[in-house]
């Protein structure tokens, strides 16, 4: 029978999984079948298929297991709604979780609004003035560093890397 905590339908979804990821650190999505990630796993397409729709459908699933375990380095924060506006913790995950964010970022890009914009800070530097903009440059910024620093195989510090985000909202308070 083949039941959601089946152990060794956990198993097939994992090695499929793990397939995927390896794969998509040198193909881009669009780019990996089914039948690859079979005949790499040894399993057969129906069992793929009795777990995900299709490729997109994995990805989204790989994405959302991604998504929980960065969400957990928050969960405290997230439960009392408060926001300690601490990268570092999050930096050093990723310099340790290295291949798991690049897969993350071949998906898509960190949802930022998980961990939350201090609006606080809005309020002191921006006077809430045009906030979505300065939201939008924030994520976008901070995903392209992230990426960069990935890329660059993690060479900073998560201190430096955390300096580099803080510096660009010093100058704004001189």
């Amino acid at each position: 029978m083949n039941t959601p905590n089946n152990k060794r339908r956990k198993e097939s979804v994992n090695k499929i999984e793990k397939a995927f990821i390896n794969l998509l650190q040198t193909k881009e999505l669009d780019c990996i079948s089914v039948s690859e990630i079979c005949k790499i796993t040894g399993l057969n397409r129906s069992t793929f298929y009795s777990n995900f729709t299709d490729i997109y459908d994995l990805a989204d699933k790989v994405c959302k297991h991604l998504e929980e375990e960065f969400l957990s380095l928050y969960a405290n924060e997230i439960k009392t709604e408060t926001r300690s506006n601490d990268f570092t913790r999050l930096f050093y995950h990723i310099k340790e979780n290295q291949l798991f964010y690049k897969t993350y970022f071949k998906i898509g890009n960190i949802n930022v609004d998980i961990v939350g914009f201090d609006m606080e800070l809005a309020q002191k530097y921006f006077d809430m003035r045009y906030v979505d903009y300065h939201i939008e440059f924030f994520k976008n910024g901070l995903n392209a560093v992230l990426k960069k620093w990935l890329n660059n195989d993690c060479r900073e510090s998560p201190e430096e890397i955390a300096d580099i985000i803080k510096s660009e909202y010093v100058r704004k308070a001189e």
